[in-house]
């Protein structure tokens, strides 16, 4: 059973970067019937908040993703302390007594020889006498993993093979010396617990899966695939960030944007697939495959949502609009395919709609008033459809010798007060024969 998980931070609200690890392990379960996790990683007290968590949830449900399970890594500390004592136990997760400036020193004189600043292991020779004159001095330790310092390997879903050596890194703190988790020791113990099968995430964590690695195998865990995408960036290739609202997904809905854009947006840019209209999730889902996903930059160009949003309104079947119309008052079939060809965002079929029932100031150049004079008296007897305006503009350019431009501009100005606008053959049966003829006059 393929199972994943999403885990953000309640440290903020979504932006369209965070959409894409989201739904990208959305479609990937639902394309293989499997399991989605929203985890909260909410170990940070100092920044994680309810609210955020409430809003993280509600931008999800707004892109269409209904977790099966939710957890919090909150509730869930006596799993983190008990592989906390395992570890200890074993050997892997020692204490470290050195302070952030006596760190900061041994980096500095590890850069002044030209060596790396990897930590030293120091803390690896303290006595037991040692550690106890550090504890009655009132210092706390804090708690690293004892890497095994040699090159791990793993196949990326996304990268290919991948192989990370951790003798060049520093022993991770995995415990703070307030006694507070980091992130590594709570994820890579949810990941076992919740059973996870696929680690999907933004190529920034590439080089924390050595250490996590060698995490899972010292508490017996089965490792799971990974796969690291490349991350959303802005146009000119600057990170986004929720703390700053970086195209926020509360912005996104407030600003009228459809939900599916926004995921196909989220999904499909740094791709090799086209974007373009999807029906549903399920349809991208199917579409979608990790090969798919270049290992280039992934640049978001606010342009390109506006005309897929555009796109998906022109697409629309009546059935899908019909809620949103009902609750506005314009529950119209004949009106919505009228109308939607010219919608950027739904919100505009309130204003086009007033095209048809008003109010609308015709416009009439001094120069046309006679031209627009017979127009109105050839207009034909009702019942109109789609075919009455090319039968009447026909006739009317017979009896006037006008064509082209000369011919149809002057009538979209006086039925509509507009340069441009819906197709006159749609909007025409709407109008109505006695709308049409005051307009005219």
């Amino acid at each position: 059973m393929t199972t994943v998980r999403y885990a953000p931070s309640p440290t903020g609200r979504l932006h369209l970067g965070n959409a894409r690890p989201a739904l990208i392990n959305w479609l990937f379960a639902r394309a293989r019937s499997g399991t989605y996790i929203l985890r909260f990683d909410d170990t940070d007290t100092a920044r994680s908040t309810e609210e955020f968590a409430r809003g993280i949830a509600a931008d999800l449900s707004w892109l269409g993703i209904a977790p099966d399970l939710e957890v919090r890594q909150s509730d869930r500390t006596a799993l983190y302390d008990h592989a906390r004592d395992r570890l200890i136990a074993a050997g892997r997760l020692y204490p470290a007594f050195e302070t952030e400036e006596e760190l900061e020193i041994k980096r500095g004189r590890a850069r002044l020889l030209g060596r790396p600043p990897i930590y030293d292991r120091a803390a690896l020779a303290l006595t037991e006498a040692q550690k106890a004159k550090y504890e009655a001095e009132g210092r706390k330790p804090h708690w690293r993993f004892r890497l095994d310092g040699k090159p791990v390997h793993f196949d990326d879903l996304i990268k290919g093979p991948q192989t990370v050596n951790t003798a060049s890194m520093s022993d991770p703190v995995l415990i703070r010396a307030d006694g507070s988790y980091l992130y590594t020791l709570p994820s890579v113990v949810d990941d076992i617990d919740l059973g996870i099968t696929h680690v999907i995430r933004g190529e920034d964590h590439v080089s924390n899966t050595g250490t996590q690695i060698e995490i899972f195998e010292a508490l017996g865990g089965a490792v799971p695939f990974f796969a690291h995408h490349n991350l959303l960036t802005g146009a000119e290739g600057e990170g986004l960030s929720k703390r700053i609202g970086s195209l926020s997904l509360q912005e996104l809905r407030e600003a009228d944007y459809e939900p599916m854009a926004v995921a196909i947006m989220a999904v499909l840019t740094g791709t090799s697939l086209p974007v373009e209209p999807y029906a549903d999730l399920a349809a991208l889902g199917q579409a979608l495959d990790l090969g798919s996903i270049s290992h280039g930059p992934a640049r978001f160009d606010p342009a390109e949502l506006d005309s897929l949003n555009a796109r998906i309104l022109h697409q629309m079947p009546y059935e899908m609009a019909k809620p949103r119309l009902a609750a506005i008052g314009r529950a119209s079939e004949p009106l919505w395919l009228a109308l939607r060809g010219n919608l950027k965002r739904f919100s505009d079929i309130a204003e086009l709609a007033t095209l048809i029932d008003g109010p609308v100031t015709p416009v009439v150049a001094a120069e046309d008033a006679e031209f627009l004079a017979l127009a109105r008296d050839l207009l034909p007897p009702e019942p109109w459809d789609e075919t009455t305006w090319g039968a009447w503009t026909a006739l009317v350019k017979q009896k006037s010798g006008r064509k082209g431009k000369e011919l149809f501009m002057p009538l979209r100005l006086a039925l509509t007060g507009r340069h441009d606008g819906p197709e006159l053959r749609s909007l025409l049966p709407l109008l109505g024969r006695k709308a049409s003829m005051a307009r005219l006059s």
